[in-house]
């Protein structure tokens, strides 16, 4: 090491920025920890000239900023990483953002520790402390596994509609493989939202689709509509199709989409049965399996409104 800082201090101020700039500026998107600068070969005087002349910036007890005084978000994460505490990961929302989740906004920085571990509160970052930290990721910075953090993500959420959205959108983006949520829900004890996500779960890992016609009939049932038929079969120009839920006296068909229908070939599929329908002048609805659980009275009222455009004369209640 003496060597090393040898080296170091006979290089000019700008030569060893140059070096730690190489070195070390792209790993973590400009944010770098002291102990990896003194691992270069730097003293403490030496970083604390550049923080004092401007050119670094302190973003913590642990973490220097090489670019500038506020961190990108691939940074952020980093030093909420490094400055929490012993054992600190990302988690919920944050974990499923560095693991390439999409569309998806988030205000904080989510870190798990396990409990008992002595944190640092910082701006911009919420600590949670774990009884269970489950299935963890060695990445840089490391994270929770996609399952973990989905389902986390659910019980952090601010709303019901927030929490199902999270949960939809990682197993539509292929960020979790079912079975794995599937399982971890199984081993999770307790849940801020355990009734809602008993339902979701299952539904949003592999759609559902017959619990969510059932969920139909009984949702028309509450709201005073007429009883629909399931799973009628029809020939069309693509073969035979399987139509969902029609109220054939009114020609008012809906279709009850799963997970599976907004991912890969899904969408052509639904498109064509929409418009073989619609040729056939039924007035067609979709409902994700979600909407059921999330907006049931906001869909249900459209259909009461298609089944009245086609001559029911019934009302919602």
């Amino acid at each position: 090491m003496g060597d090393l800082r040898q080296a170091v201090r006979a290089l000019t101020p700008a030569e060893r920025r140059e070096m730690v700039a190489r070195e070390l500026g792209a790993r973590h998107d400009g944010a770098a920890r002291l102990d990896e600068l003194y691992a270069l070969g730097l003293t403490y005087d030496q970083v604390l000239a550049e923080t004092r002349a401007g050119r670094w910036h302190r973003l913590g007890r642990r973490t220097i900023g090489l670019i500038g005084p506020e961190p990108s978000r691939e940074a952020s994460w980093c030093v909420a990483v490094w400055e929490s505490g012993s054992g600190a990961v990302l988690d919920g929302p944050s974990s499923l953002l560095a693991a390439g989740l999409r569309s998806w906004e988030e205000t904080v920085v989510h870190v798990s520790v396990p409990r008992g571990t002595r944190t640092r509160p910082a701006d911009g970052v919420r600590i949670h402390h774990q009884r269970r930290m489950g299935r963890t990721l060695n990445t840089d910075p490391p994270r929770t596994a996609p399952e973990v953090a989905a389902l986390r993500a659910a019980g952090w959420a601010t709303s019901d509609r927030q929490a199902l959205t999270v949960l939809a959108m990682s197993v539509q983006q292929r960020l979790i493989l079912p079975s794995r949520l599937l399982k971890e829900w199984e081993a999770t004890q307790r849940h801020r939202r355990g009734a809602l996500l008993s339902e979701a779960v299952p539904l949003v890992c592999d759609g559902a689709h017959a619990l969510g016609e059932l969920d139909f009939a009984r949702a028309c049932r509450r709201h005073g509509l007429p009883e629909p038929s399931r799973q009628e079969v029809r020939r069309t120009s693509q073969g035979l199709i399987y139509l969902d839920v029609r109220f054939g006296g009114y020609a008012v068909h809906v279709e009850i989409n799963g997970a599976q229908h907004y991912t890969g070939l899904g969408p052509v599929a639904d498109a064509r049965r929409r418009n073989d329908r619609t040729l056939h002048s039924d007035l067609t609805l979709e409902i994700p399996v979600l909407g059921l659980l999330i907006d049931e009275a906001g869909f249900m009222a459209q259909v009461a409104e298609a089944l009245r455009q086609r001559g029911w004369g019934g009302r919602a209640a």
